[in-house]
């Protein structure tokens, strides 16, 4: 590990003037596992995305093997011999395993696919990497795990000379997992570099060489693994300067009964027993890193995702809540993270999207009440200090913090009492950001109760009454803002060891 077999320095991203990366600086050795950790946003994958040519830089050098590179795409990037195993597995789950694995790539036989070929050099891969799959086998009828691990081996068959693990344990057993570090070793212990992204801090202290932290797009500090603590990494990972001030006591009243509370809550793979009550007049802040389960809890509270078991209680009394039609009729309310997508109907004006949860409120017949409809608009669009010329203005029109304004005047038309806010201010600018908060704060003064969910520790710690935090599907703690830092939410946020409430 003398020479390193890439370097990337000085890099620079922008997206619509805004900077997603600032004089970034990493390097690999060969032989090496590397690994690049920060919070969520910190730009961990837009430097890779740069580096095998999905995203171009706006400043900066790539050096690979002793030569200045610039990819225009993942495929020039792989033939150079640099490839990336996504977290989002990009398997075809109709084509066998090695159909997937030598995809593009395939051997020929005259003009036809040779499968005979192509089966055995996907089994002598497999044989290389200990791993026992099938190449005839239909890839949709593996687990994820081992989908995962075929992933691993179509990023092997092109001879890499370096690869990016983007959370690959995220999906994995832990006997799955176990196959996987001896894959890393192996593969370290033949001269390729491996780039090692993952939240888990077990993981990272037993699997790598060296850790380098990333913070609000800029490079932080490189590490020895060996020489450093998680305390260590941690501090990196949150030490920026906090600009808001964040509370120091809780504003709920002390003796509010609970107004939603969840109990052994599991749905689908990524929530496996979640337990929390929130209460009336509070602000809970649900934080944790990407895939940790949080927005998927919450999905699962308001009915968009199957609930496999647990229990869901409204006011101490349970709910049965198979669907957002049923959340809505017990008063909960979802706002999702992806507004655009799922909260909004952006062809349509304001009126219509304040009175979209609540079109029986505002029936006429066969047809809606219009004129109705746009008072209730407008009682809105004051309330909220919505900025629109009138409220028949398109709504994908509206800027993110205004069309953030009107998904909330749809659930306030509905007077649901439980908001589930999913990342309330993302892609919101400061000043609709500081709009957002006192909006909530006022809702909750009135008696609503909000749970938060926000990747944003800064947003945590200005809002929450109390933070529960979510580390692979389970509630690892619960912290009463009083007691509260970034640190021990960050230690929560990266344990494997989990406690439910009762």
């Amino acid at each position: 590990m003398n020479k390193p077999i890439l370097t990337m320095d000085g890099i620079g991203k922008r997206f619509a003037g805004v900077r997603a990366l600032k004089d970034a600086h990493f390097d690999l050795m060969r032989g090496e596992i590397h690994a690049l950790m920060g919070e969520n946003g910190a730009g961990k994958s837009t430097l890779m995305k740069i580096l095998t040519g999905i995203y171009a830089r706006d400043e900066g050098s790539i050096t690979f093997e002793g030569r200045p590179v610039t990819f225009k795409n993942p495929r020039e990037a792989q033939e150079a011999g640099i490839v990336i195993v996504h977290q989002e597995l990009n398997m075809i789950n109709h084509l066998t395993v090695a159909q997937n694995v030598f995809i593009g790539r395939e051997p020929m036989r005259g003009k036809q696919i040779d499968d005979g070929k192509m089966n055995r050099d996907a089994q002598v891969i497999f044989q290389k990497l200990g791993i026992r799959i099938d190449p005839k086998a239909v890839m949709g009828s593996l687990t994820v795990g081992r989908q995962q691990l075929c992933e691993i081996a179509k990023a092997i068959s092109t001879e890499a000379s370096v690869i990016v693990f983007d959370e690959p344990t995220a999906a994995l057993t832990d006997s799955e997992i176990e196959d996987l570090f001896a894959i890393l070793l192996d593969l370290r212990g033949r001269g390729i570099g491996i780039i090692y992204i993952s939240h888990r801090m077990d993981e990272i202290k037993r699997i790598t060489d060296r850790v380098t932290v990333m913070r609000d797009g800029a490079f932080v500090d490189t590490l020895m693994t060996a020489d450093c603590t998680k305390d260590d990494i941690i501090r990196r990972m949150v030490g920026r300067v906090v600009y808001e001030d964040p509370k120091h006591r809780s504003e709920a009243p002390a003796d509010a009964p609970a107004a939603l509370s969840v109990r052994h809550l599991r749905a689908g793979s990524m929530v496996k027993d979640v337990s929390f009550d929130l209460r009336r007049g509070e602000i809970l802040g649900l934080a944790g890193l990407m895939g940790a389960g949080r927005t998927e809890t919450a999905r699962a509270i308001f009915g968009a995702d199957k609930l496999d078991g647990g229990e869901i209680l409204v006011n101490s009394r349970p709910r049965r809540i198979r669907s957002p039609r049923d959340a809505a009729a017990a008063g909960i309310a979802y706002l999702s993270e992806d507004r655009q997508r799922y909260g909004l109907l952006l062809e349509k004006d304001i009126a219509a999207n304040i009175t979209l949860a609540s079109l029986r409120k505002f029936a006429k017949g066969a047809s809606l009440d219009k004129a109705e409809e746009g008072k209730e608009a407008r009682r809105h669009i004051e309330r909220l200090r919505i900025k629109t010329p009138s409220e028949r203005q398109e709504v994908r029109k509206l800027s993110g913090g205004n069309q953030q304004k009107v998904v909330i005047g749809k659930w306030l038309t509905h007077d649901s009492r439980i908001l589930i806010f999913d990342e309330p201010t993302r892609g919101i600018d400061v000043g609709a950001k500081a709009e957002i908060y006192t909006l909530m704060r006022e809702l909750v003064r009135q008696g609503k109760s909000i749970l938060m969910i926000s990747s944003e520790l800064t947003e945590i710690m200005r809002m929450s009454d109390r933070v529960a935090v979510m580390c692979e599907g389970r509630v690892t703690a619960e912290i009463p803002i009083e007691e509260a830092t970034q640190e021990k939410i960050m230690h929560a946020a990266t344990r494997r060891e989990a406690r439910s409430a009762s």
